[in-house]
């Protein structure tokens, strides 16, 4: 029954519990009574609005399965909003039992009436393959209907798609409109991905001072890809002065947060002296962390490193499993170790 349970005892805590509602206005009592009237009344923005307070304890105690219950009241009035913010409840398990396929009917309801930020979620639905069956050309369809609207999130997998060519043809220029349009609305991921794009001339002309532009000020936040490649930037002295002791800087954060790539390039820093002291027991424990996470590079280099006894006690059978994993990937230097090269390793 859509009537609120909120009791008059709670009239004091309320008048001074002032909260900011989704458009940043301040709300009185008595404007949160005037709500609480008209979502009794069938008001379907009024029961959406409510719901919200609910769910974000803004101006009444947090509670999600009164919000569920006025996300429903209005959803079921087809009021698009609520239809998403009910679908975001199934999604996450919050004042409900959670239920992707549900989510994905709701998204699907207010996505079909135009919401874009429905629209965004039901993309991401379709492609990973959650709460309906893996189809990327219904993802495209749904991210570009809502990335025409503006939704930056939807941009950035439109533009995904476009760059791996799946659910449509591959278009590295388009990919890089699209991650633009994201990048331009602060969306993080979006602002990496253009950044990228620059760093390396994929869909855009190569411009290290523009890959600088969107990646610097996010390394310094903390964000792995870029730390990444700003130390590739200052390894190679491309768009800033060479400086290995820089690069080694950049390359550490990012290898210490999971990064692979710069986990191999912080080995060989340690392994050649390079912006870092001589160190081989260092290089082999952040090859070995790459190798693990299956880089073909890093699985090379740690054969090596075990076929030479560099940094490690000389081990030929653990050479050779490193050198296959890596030779599985295709790489050719450990193919080599495998076949002709294979005496090169002696115990």
């Amino acid at each position: 029954m859509c009537r609120s349970k909120v009791p008059l005892c709670l009239f004091l805590f309320l008048f001074s519990f002032s909260f900011l509602g989704k458009s940043g206005d301040s709300w009185t009592f008595e404007q949160i009574q005037t709500l609480q009237e008209k979502a009794k009344r069938g008001d379907a923005n009024a029961q959406c609005r409510l719901g919200w307070c609910y769910a974000n304890g803004q101006g009444v105690p947090q509670d999600w399965e009164e919000a569920v219950k006025w996300y429903r009241c209005s959803a079921e009035q087809k009021n698009g909003d609520a239809q998403l913010y009910l679908g975001d409840c199934y999604a996450k398990g919050y004042g409900v039992p959670h239920n992707t396929d549900t989510a994905v009917e709701w998204y699907r309801r207010a996505a079909e009436q135009g919401n874009a930020y429905a629209q965004s979620r039901l993309g991401v639905k379709y492609m990973e393959g959650v709460g309906v069956p893996q189809d990327w050309s219904e993802a495209v369809k749904w991210f570009r209907l809502a990335a025409f609207q503006g939704e930056a999130i939807a941009q950035d997998n439109l533009g995904y798609c476009y760059a791996s060519g799946h659910g449509v043809s591959q278009n590295k220029k388009e990919a890089v409109k699209w991650y633009r349009l994201a990048a331009e609305q602060g969306y993080v991921n979006a602002r990496i991905n253009l950044g990228v794009c620059y760093a390396i001339g994929d869909g855009v002309s190569r411009n290290a001072g523009e890959a600088l532009k969107w990646l610097r000020p996010l390394a310094e936040q903390g964000h792995v890809v870029p730390q990444y490649y700003l130390g590739v930037f200052h390894e190679s002295g491309d768009g800033v002065p060479q400086d290995m002791a820089e690069a080694v800087k950049w390359y550490r954060l990012a290898a210490r947060g999971g990064k692979g790539d710069a986990q191999v390039r912080l080995g060989k820093c340690y392994a050649y002296g390079q912006g870092v002291a001589q160190d081989w027991e260092e290089a082999v424990k952040w090859y070995r962390l790459a190798a693990e996470q299956g880089k073909p590079d890093a699985q090379y280099l740690l054969g090596e490193c075990h076929a030479k006894g560099q940094g490690v006690p000389v081990d030929c059978a653990a050479a050779a499993k490193w050198y296959l994993r890596s030779a599985e990937q295709g790489n050719a230097e450990a193919k080599y170790m495998l076949g002709e090269g294979r005496r090169g390793c002696a115990e």
